[in-house]
């Protein structure tokens, strides 16, 4: 019997908590992982108590024409590897040395958020727009930075020559 992977294993669990957003427009969904362990997830979405895109029925960002991965201020949303960082903080858990999975390239605020916290890895499975600073930032403050696609495949090649 075969099992899947941890890095499998990992991201289905950000895609599954991706399905608990409740943006409109894109589903985001985070594991922060530590030791091999889950310490954390989030999804994107509205803080506690604030109505949001679902409830609405419509997208604030949508209605304004506003494009992806730009104007990141006007928002309702929490993203996803935001309220995993704030969870581990609500409930005591340090976040220096994680890996984070998440089901998109975290965008420019989430960066500056992941490198503060001291998270030392992501991946990640889509791509974000405008993503070549975060890029360079988490490439400065050496954030190792891989795409989930691209890191299977050369973990199967390793596989291969062993």
């Amino acid at each position: 019997m075969s099992r899947i992977s941890s890095n499998e294993y990992f991201m289905r669990l950000a895609e599954t908590a991706a399905e608990r957003s409740t943006c409109l427009r894109r589903k985001v969904g985070a594991v922060l992982v530590k030791d091999n362990h889950v310490i954390s997830t989030g999804y994107n979405g509205a803080p506690k108590g604030i109505r949001n895109c679902c409830d609405e029925g419509v997208c604030m960002r949508q209605e304004k024409g506003i494009p992806s991965g730009t104007n990141l201020d006007i928002d309702y949303a929490v993203h996803a590897e935001q309220n995993a960082i704030i969870q581990c903080a609500v409930h005591g858990n340090t976040t220096q040395g994680a890996t984070m999975y998440v089901t998109h390239q975290p965008c420019i605020e989430c960066t500056r958020m992941i490198i503060n916290a001291g998270i030392k890895c992501i991946i990640y499975k889509e791509t974000y727009p405008n993503a070549e600073f975060a890029e360079s930032l988490l490439m400065t403050a050496g954030v190792q930075l891989w795409q989930y696609d691209k890191l299977m495949k050369s973990l199967h090649d390793m596989e291969w020559k062993a």
